[in-house]
């Protein structure tokens, strides 16, 4: 009942913030350069292992869905807000975006070369996320690569912190916790970006994003 409350919450928290978010986020990637350098390593090893079928989860207005399509890949974009999705259909028509839940995809097994997981399972409660990593695994390929960021946990001792996050309630991770519960689904650890917080950002933690394989 938690699991299914945080994610009606989340839900309807970005249903509400849509319009605003879709504005702020539009051009998300013009000055992130690190973002745009792993997403394109993530789009190279996706196309060599594959035939560079994505499914961008946790998508929102769907500006990095299209962006991996611009980059050579065939993405789809998945989120748990209907009102995200719609607005990702009429900024990118020519694109496919489905209303779905990480943790349980309609998407058959071993299909997709590539899944994006990009700041979308920080809103998941913390019992949920080997749910979630499993379906990543059981989507993806043999060889398929995943593509997973979050906010970064401050303290080893405490893997994962809640933190008052704009739209719905968040937790960042212990980067090496989080791997190791990747390996746990069948995600090995492939390389690892982290970003370390600007006197500009709003917030001061780490960014982290690790590439990881299926076996």
């Amino acid at each position: 009942m938690v699991e299914h409350d945080a994610l009606t919450a989340t839900r309807e928290a970005y249903d509400a913030a849509a319009p605003a978010y879709a504005e702020l986020f539009r051009d998300g990637l013009r000055d992130r350069p690190l973002d745009r350098a792993i997403l394109g390593v993530f789009a190279e090893a996706v196309g060599a292992s594959g035939d560079g079928q994505v499914a961008d989860l946790g998508c929102g207005p769907g500006h990095v869905t299209a962006y991996l399509n611009e980059s050579g890949l065939t993405a789809f974009g998945v989120d748990v807000s209907p009102a995200m999705i719609e607005l990702a259909r009429q900024a990118y028509p020519g694109l496919r975006f489905e209303v779905g839940s990480m943790a349980a995809l309609d998407i058959a097994g071993g299909v997709l070369g590539g899944v994006l997981a990009r700041w979308s399972i920080i809103h998941t409660p913390p019992p949920e996320v080997p749910v979630v990593f499993s379906e990543f695994h059981r989507v993806l390929a043999p060889g398929g690569h995943l593509l997973v960021a979050f906010s970064a946990s401050d303290d080893p001792s405490h893997p994962t912190q809640v933190f008052d996050h704009t739209v719905a309630p968040a937790y960042r991770w212990w980067p090496d916790h989080l791997a190791a519960m990747l390996r746990g689904s069948g995600l090995a650890e492939v390389a690892r970006l982290v970003r370390e917080p600007q006197p500009t950002d709003r917030r001061q933690f780490q960014e982290v994003q690790l590439l990881a394989r299926r076996a």
